[in-house]
């Protein structure tokens, strides 16, 4: 099979957020799609291992906010190289709760819909969300991001757990290239640590920015 085939397919990318007791979700998703316009009602399907997943799950809420062109990789690599549990992926964004108690970023996002779950389907690593659009509104007008342009343009990778990973970028969990230096460099946008001289040039294998995003930790 081509799996290079399904990248015809179009996508734009969207935060997806939901909430869990007093612990605000989000992620980066490229899956969010309308299914139906009377009564108007959005798709979304998410790995079952993401926090935000199992947010959704307990609430039955979620909010879908479409990313402009202008989102640059402190936002996207904050909600989809780190984890809610342990990462405040809202902290140093503007943000605002929808009708529903939902938190959801209002920075570099074109549209947002606030929606309530109806339906699931277990898709075995995923989960798919159907959710009937309680709520909508416009933000801005500027143009919105596809998954083209954040692979193209802002050089993006893709997460391990998205629906459409193929394998052909490094997935998050896989561990720094062993080096006999002792120096350590952080990516400070999506964690990875690289061990030794940091070369010229180099990209983060995970969320694909500039050396310049390392900060040395040893």
């Amino acid at each position: 099979m081509d799996l290079k085939a399904f990248f015809k397919l179009s996508y734009g990318l969207y935060i997806i957020s939901s909430v869990s007791g007093d612990l605000d979700c989000g992620c980066i998703a490229n899956t969010l799609q309308q299914v139906t316009a009377e009564p108007p009602m959005l798709s979304i399907a998410l790995h079952k291992d993401n926090r935000t997943t199992r947010a959704i799950l307990e609430s039955g809420k979620f909010c879908g906010a479409v990313l402009t062109e202008e989102a640059d990789m402190n936002l996207i690599g904050a909600f989809g190289f780190q984890t809610s549990e342990k990462f405040d992926k809202f902290g140093g964004f503007s943000s605002e709760r929808d009708e529903n108690g939902v938190r959801y970023v209002t920075d570099c996002v074109a549209a947002r819909y606030s929606c309530e779950v109806v339906d699931s389907v277990d898709l075995g690593t995923h989960i798919m969300f159907i959710g009937k659009v309680t709520a909508a509104e416009t933000l801005c007008n500027d143009p919105v991001m596809t998954y083209d342009y954040y692979h193209r343009v802002v050089k993006g990778k893709t997460p391990a757990k998205a629906p459409s990973y193929k394998g052909e970028d490094v997935k998050a969990d896989e561990p720094a290239p062993a080096k006999a230096s002792a120096e350590k460099w952080q990516c400070a946008i999506c964690g990875y640590i690289y061990e030794g001289e940091l070369p010229e040039g180099y990209q983060c294998p995970i969320c694909g920015v500039p050396a310049s995003k390392f900060e040395k930790i040893g």
